[in-house]
């Protein structure tokens, strides 16, 4: 089935979405870099898996299409400065509409998949709206929003990085602690890995890690989706 290009209205203004796939719907939330190939990639292992993959343009308000990698000084300030024009808040309101859109195509269940930005903002998800399942890579500043966990009513998967640089051990434990009792919270950490460790090509890159981190997402997936 080939990629298709949406078009995702909110209150303020509409933004694209890349899509692939059929059955029950899964969202791609974005790393810095914008809807990028990495992205892309997740979204079409995933529409392989049986699944319909969306990833929203979260930096419509800031660049729209923006597309970006890892691989160069300039991109990495760039990607930065995009994280810091960024409101988590809207982009939250954002995959809230995703979601309503991929429920409007007829997608009875509806998760939600996030990678270090992405991470926390699937987090924000599972506080926030009524996705049905949702699993988090290495997200960032999840600990500075744990007054949120007590809304969290579905399932939601995290994968934390033991050496995650942008993720200090205390900010680690915090996250661990204040979860650790919530039901419906998985939570795995990868001791010796670093943030990113499931990027394919990245620098901190592990594949043994990250089939692992990728396998318990799936079948998390398999569980609470069909």
């Amino acid at each position: 089935m080939p990629a298709e290009t949406l078009t995702i209205k909110t209150a303020d203004g509409s933004f694209s979405a890349y899509a692939r796939g059929k059955g029950p719907a899964i969202i791609v939330i974005q790393e810095i870099f914008g809807i990028n190939q990495v992205m892309r990639d997740i979204c079409d292992d995933l529409a392989a898996s049986g699944y319909r993959a969306i990833c929203p343009d979260l930096f419509w308000r800031i660049e729209p299409g923006i597309e970006l990698t890892d691989q160069t000084d300039a991109e990495w300030k760039q990607a930065f400065d995009l994280f810091g024009k960024f409101d988590p808040d809207k982009g939250v309101g954002d995959i809230a509409a995703t979601i309503a859109h991929a429920r409007g195509e007829g997608a009875e269940k509806v998760g939600a998949v996030g990678f270090c930005l992405g991470g926390l903002l699937a987090y924000l998800t599972a506080c926030r709206t009524d996705c049905d399942a949702s699993v988090g890579y290495y997200g960032v500043g999840i600990q500075d929003r744990l007054g949120e966990a007590g809304k969290i009513t579905s399932p939601l998967l995290l994968h934390i990085a033991g050496k995650d640089q942008f993720v200090p051990p205390e900010a680690q434990k915090a996250i661990l602690d204040g979860l650790k009792s919530n039901p419906k919270v998985e939570m795995h950490l990868y001791p010796e890995r670093d943030h990113a460790f499931a990027r394919v090509g990245g620098a901190h890159y592990h594949g043994e890690d990250a089939e692992t981190a990728n396998n318990r997402t799936m079948a998390f997936f398999e569980t609470h989706l069909g």
